[in-house]
């Protein structure tokens, strides 16, 4: 798919949804709009559980001036694409500088990718050992090779034993299932407030940037909404 050039910050602009894995039946267009629904009516928040695992999947001061709630599907090809090739530049311009807190939530379209709740399902496992992060990187440095399995379980464990996770305490978790809840309930708390397309990134307050957008978008709306935050308004 053709990616969108760079376009300028204006309430009401619509972005053309590609680069992305969509559910059927949704829509081809998303809109950058204010305001837009608050993040906690899409979580499972509530719970010192749920609080301490979305910590866990948070890079950022708490102090940024931006928020960004990434969802994203770890067996989505645009996913991956936006994680090996886009964040990594958002996390050193606006995450590493204070300018924005990025925070990851589960939308596995398992419709069309059969594993991406499994992998989700291990992401948080992973989340429990304080070790997210380095799974996340891991899953989607290495989706070609857990992606097509019947069974990615044995090949999961051994991101597990890769990102220095306890195997024990790994098998602990996903054999219980103590994560599940929480996926599905992200999951399904991102369609209802009509996200179906992975990768999506929501601006708290501001609206939504869908499919794997180029840098050049990120950048140029980021930084916009972050000079509109941080510059001295001059008195009426």
């Amino acid at each position: 798919m053709r990616s969108l050039p760079a376009v300028p910050l204006i309430a009401g602009l619509a972005l053309v949804l590609t680069g992305s894995t969509r559910a059927p039946g949704s829509t081809g267009v998303t809109r950058l709009v204010a305001p837009s629904p608050p993040p906690p009516a899409w979580l499972p928040a509530g719970t010192p559980q749920a609080d301490l695992y979305l910590a866990e999947r948070t890079k950022g001061s708490a102090t940024a001036p931006l928020t960004v709630y990434e969802m994203s599907d770890f067996q989505c090809p645009f996913c991956r694409r936006q994680a090996v090739e886009t964040f990594p530049t958002i996390e050193h311009e606006f995450i590493d500088t204070g300018k924005v807190r990025w925070i990851f939530l589960n939308l596995p379209l398992t419709n069309l990718h059969p594993n991406a709740a499994a992998a989700a399902e291990f992401a948080m496992c992973a989340a429990r050992a304080q070790k997210f992060w380095p799974v996340h990187d891991l899953l989607f440095t290495y989706q070609d090779k857990w992606a097509p399995l019947k069974d990615p379980a044995p090949f999961l464990i051994t991101l597990a034993d890769s990102a220095g996770i306890p195997r024990p305490e790994m098998l602990d978790c996903l054999q219980k299932h103590e994560m599940l809840g929480l996926v599905q309930a992200e999951a399904e708390g991102a369609a209802k407030s009509g996200v179906h397309a992975t990768p999506t990134a929501y601006i708290q307050g501001v609206g939504l940037i869908a499919g794997a957008q180029p840098v050049a978008v990120f950048r140029e709306v980021l930084d916009s909404l972050w000079r509109d935050k941080t510059e001295k308004k001059p008195a009426p």
